[in-house]
């Protein structure tokens, strides 16, 4: 009896493999490679107790995280039962574990500005305010997360934050140390302004301050190794535009326009901050561009035509570097309804007029390879041929 005893109780490298299986909700690695993993105690009846550190006290995914740990070690052949006793990193220990996510660096940087970055980072502008921008970053986003990249998304509209309300996240920002984890919501990691106010709360802060916040969320958030990250600026060209161009130097920018003349003056003003800032203009993306009737499906011109291949020739004269027009985005009752309720229409009805315009722009963003144009190589030229 006791060998079969012996020859079905699970060993801990099979728990401990077991655990290799279980992400942490927030930093999306293995608690194994975190440190999270406290003891693991057999006994010979089959019954598992696992300790497992949490980064901080009332974690708000702990029982996602004990939900997860029982399930996994269930799965080990010989485990009859899995009881999860949770504990607290110390403050060495979160030390420990924010450098480690730096990559060994105690210093914050932006990562995203670093020389070995492949993260795409795109700034979503506009001339003015009410052309949907939030709304084209939000679905850009979430399409590119359903494609299979890894996206984050910073409302830096910080007096007229939108994002985590049209984007459904409504989970709050973990703060390891010096660290944030931002929450997720549709695949994409999210920070704003909006998570830190109370209520609706207005944010009156001058320049300064402005920038610090930004930096912050690039610096002091936790974003791993993202495919794209997306920028939703606020409209004109103040002081978060000047910010990013500094942060982010190699940022490209996106125009949101309208069909309308007046809002296309405006926006061709905002991407020509592009020459100043020495930047790239990735596309001019154009809102709002028709809507089809109810009863014909014939396209009426509620804005006007145009306005987007205005913006996109005015910046290719003013760059002197060919701005192309990435796709114009119908009127659709059903953006402004998922924009209302969290859910994305590129998710809620992808095949909708507005879905599949925006799925469009989102596969040309995404498509683009992470290169290492304008990197250093590390490489000497040689006389020797």
């Amino acid at each position: 009896m006791a060998t079969e005893t012996q020859a079905t109780t699970p060993t801990e490298d099979a728990v401990r493999a077991a655990l290799a299986t279980v992400n942490d909700p927030e930093i999306h690695r293995p608690i194994t490679d975190l440190g999270m993993v406290k003891s693991i105690a057999i006994a010979p009846d089959g019954t598992v107790d696992v300790g497992i550190y949490l980064t901080v006290s009332g974690c708000p995914l702990r029982e996602t995280i004990t939900a997860n740990v029982t399930e996994a070690v269930q799965r080990v052949p010989g485990a009859a039962s899995v009881r999860v006793e949770l504990d607290v990193m110390s403050d060495e220990q979160r030390r420990e574990l924010a450098t480690s996510l730096r990559g060994g660096k105690a210093e914050r940087e932006i990562p995203f500005a670093q020389p070995g970055s492949l993260t795409r980072v795109y700034c979503v502008a506009s001339g003015k305010g009410g052309v949907g921008k939030s709304s084209v970053t939000v679905n850009l986003a979430a399409s590119m997360a359903a494609d299979g990249l890894k996206v984050g998304v910073v409302d830096a509209d910080i007096y007229g934050h939108s994002v985590p309300r049209m984007l459904g996240a409504d989970g709050q920002p973990t703060q390891v140390e010096d660290m944030i984890m931002p929450p997720s919501a549709q695949g994409v990691k999210v920070i704003s302004i909006g998570m830190f106010t109370p209520g609706n709360s207005p944010v009156v802060w001058r320049g300064p301050m402005l920038h610090r916040a930004l930096q912050q969320f690039l610096a002091d958030v936790y974003w791993g190794d993202l495919d794209v990250l997306l920028l939703d600026l606020p409209p004109g060209t103040g002081d978060i535009a000047i910010s990013v161009a500094q942060l982010i130097p190699n940022a490209e920018i996106l125009v949101v326009t309208t069909p309308q003349q007046a809002a296309a003056e405006v926006a061709e003003r905002a991407g020509s901050i592009a020459v100043q800032t020495h930047q790239k203009i990735a596309g001019v993306i154009e809102n709002m561009s028709g809507m089809p009737c109810p009863h014909c499906d014939e396209m009426v011109d509620v804005f006007g035509t145009g306005g987007g291949k205005q913006v996109a020739e005015g910046l290719t004269r003013t760059t002197g570097t060919d701005v192309p027009v990435l796709g114009g985005i119908p009127i659709d009752l059903r953006l402004r309804e998922g924009g209302d309720a969290g859910k994305p229409v590129v998710l809620s009805d992808p095949d909708s007029p507005a879905g599949a315009a925006l799925r469009d722009v989102a596969g040309k963003l995404g498509a683009r390879e992470r290169g290492l144009a304008g990197m250093s190589l590390g490489l000497t030229p040689s006389n020797k041929f």
